[in-house]
C-alpha cells in the first residue's frame, strides 16, 4: 500500500493558509482518482482506493501541524508498509518561491514542524517528501504568522493551477520512484 499524508492544520480558519498546501494537493488527488469521501480514522481524515494497480491511502491529519505524527499511528499495523518505500509527505515549503516544487527521498525537516513531527513519529527520516513552495517569508515577518496567513489570490491561483501536475507526479512516485519523480517534477 502507499500512503500519501498531506499535512494542514485542521478547522476552516487554515483552509485558505500556506500551510494547508499539503491538504489541496491530497484532496485533489482523491478527486481525480474518484476516491471516496475522507472519513476519520483515528487522528486523520481518509480516503482510499486504487490507482491502477497500487493500493493507496490518502490522510490528512486531524492534528494542528506540530503534532502530525500521531495521525500515523494505525499505520504500524500495516503488514509491509515500509515508509521509506510507501511513504509520500506533502507539505507547504516557505523558503520557496510560490510553485517550486522539490521531491525529496529523505531528509531533514528543514525547520517544518509537520515533517519534524512525521520523522519522530517514524524514528526515521528515511520516508518521501513533496515541498510546495507557497513563498518566501518577507524579512521581518514571523514565519508562524506567515504561513497561518491566507495567501493573496495571485499565489493561490499559481498554486491551484499545479494541482492537475501533482497528480501526475505522485503517480510518477508511486509507479516510479522518488529519483525519477524528482528529474521530471523538481523545479
Amino acid at each position: 500500500m502507499k500512503v500519501v499524508i498531506g499535512l494542514g492544520n485542521p478547522g476552516p480558519e487554515y483552509d485558505a493558509t500556506r500551510h494547508n498546501v499539503g491538504w489541496w494537493v491530497v484532496d485533489r488527488l482523491a478527486y481525480d482518482w474518484s476516491f471516496e469521501p475522507f472519513r476519520r480514522d483515528g487522528k486523520a481524515l481518509v480516503s482510499e482506493g486504487e490507482v491502477g494497480e497500487a493500493s493507496v491511502r490518502l490522510m490528512k491529519p486531524r492534528t494542528y501541524m506540530n503534532r502530525s505524527g500521531l495521525a500515523l499511528r494505525g499505520l504500524r499495523d500495516v503488514e509491509d508498509f515500509d515508509p521509506a518505500r510507501d511513504l509520500l509527505v506533502v507539505v507547504d515549503d516557505a523558503t520557496l518561491d510560490v510553485g517550486r516544487v522539490r521531491f525529496r527521498p529523505e531528509g531533514g525537516a528543514g525547520g517544518h514542524n509537520g515533517l519534524k513531527s512525521i520523522a519522530g513519529a517514524l524514528q526515521s527520516q528515511a520516508f518521501a517528501r513533496l515541498r510546495i513552495g507557497v513563498g518566501k517569508k518577507p524579512d521581518g515577518a514571523d514565519l508562524a504568522d506567515w504561513v497561518l496567513a491566507p495567501m493573496p489570490e495571485q499565489d493561490e491561483d499559481t498554486i491551484v493551477a499545479l494541482l492537475p501536475e501533482m497528480t501526475e507526479a505522485v503517480e510518477a512516485w508511486m509507479t516510479e520512484g522518488v529519483e525519477p519523480a524528482m528529474n521530471r517534477f523538481n523545479r
